[in-house]
């Protein structure tokens, strides 16, 4: 396996597949750096590097006690891209990832970024707060704190179906999806896994936004029941300058995969652009 060590010496997981302009990867909670191999391959095949790693306590890289907050995970991004000398890099973050990679903007710039996709993204902030009454309130994350503390395994497969949107009418059910977010979720280390719902639910990545000066795409579906676009990229597009915003009518949070070639034909196309 292709490993990294962190600066507090944690041993990090990563892929790096192809050659050409770096995309770097950033995935979501409970995931790892699998749930992006569908677009690490289409992009491999059209002339891309393609990078994902496995964020700290998540999927194959170490499993941590201490450093699971966000400032953490985008330094860990930024040792990633430096190990690699990445350069000219389109970052790619889904929901805790996004702001995972607005974070990264925020505290290490630009210097090595070309551009910025953030999907079915947690920014700007998820709670709900008296600055930002259209957050979820923290039962909400209580709630999956309570259910992945009793019973992880249970949780993560009941959790797939919101997630990918099987719960509508006329969603086509996967089971190997549903088996593949259990997988990866089971495959996070425990204390990491619980510590992380903090860190996607309470971090304000307000200022984070705001620092971002490459071009910037926001997607997300509308009918997103993990992360409601409503509290989340229609105020973060607002906040980046020239940015785009491009919604996807009845999406659910995990679009990537139902809505993968559609996302994967926007995605090289803002890439290109």
């Amino acid at each position: 396996m292709s490993t990294f060590k962190t600066s507090d010496g944690i041993s990090l997981y990563f892929k790096d597949w192809a050659a050409g302009q770096p995309v770097v990867f950033s995935h979501g909670w409970p995931l790892s750096a699998d749930a992006w191999d569908a677009q690490m391959v289409f992009l491999g095949e059209r002339g891309y590097r393609v990078v994902a790693h496995d964020r700290r306590g998540h999927g194959r890289s170490d499993q941590t006690w201490n450093g699971n907050d966000m400032d953490t995970y985008a330094d860990d991004l930024a040792g990633l891209i430096e190990f690699l000398d990445l350069k000219d890099a389109v970052l790619v973050g889904h929901s805790t990832g996004g702001g995972e990679v607005a974070r990264y903007i925020g505290r290490h710039g630009t210097s090595r970024v070309a551009k910025a996709v953030l999907v079915g993204a947690v920014p700007p902030l998820m709670l709900k707060t008296g600055a930002n009454p259209g957050g979820l309130p923290m039962e909400v994350f209580d709630g999956i704190r309570n259910a992945t503390f009793n019973n992880r395994s249970q949780f993560f497969k009941d959790l797939a179906i919101p997630f990918y949107g099987y719960n509508r009418d006329g969603a086509k059910f996967s089971q190997g999806v549903q088996d593949s977010f259990w997988l990866q979720g089971m495959q996070a280390g425990f204390k990491s896994a619980l510590d992380c719902i903090r860190q996607f639910s309470e971090t304000d990545f307000t200022e984070d936004l705001k620092k971002i000066d490459v071009p910037t795409l926001f997607v997300h579906g509308d009918d997103d029941q993990i992360v409601p676009i409503g509290a989340s990229s229609i105020l973060a597009a607002k906040l980046v300058k020239g940015s785009i915003l491009k919604v996807y009518p009845g999406a659910p949070h995990g679009l990537a995969i139902t809505m993968q070639d559609r996302f994967n034909a926007d995605l090289l196309a803002f890439i290109k652009s």
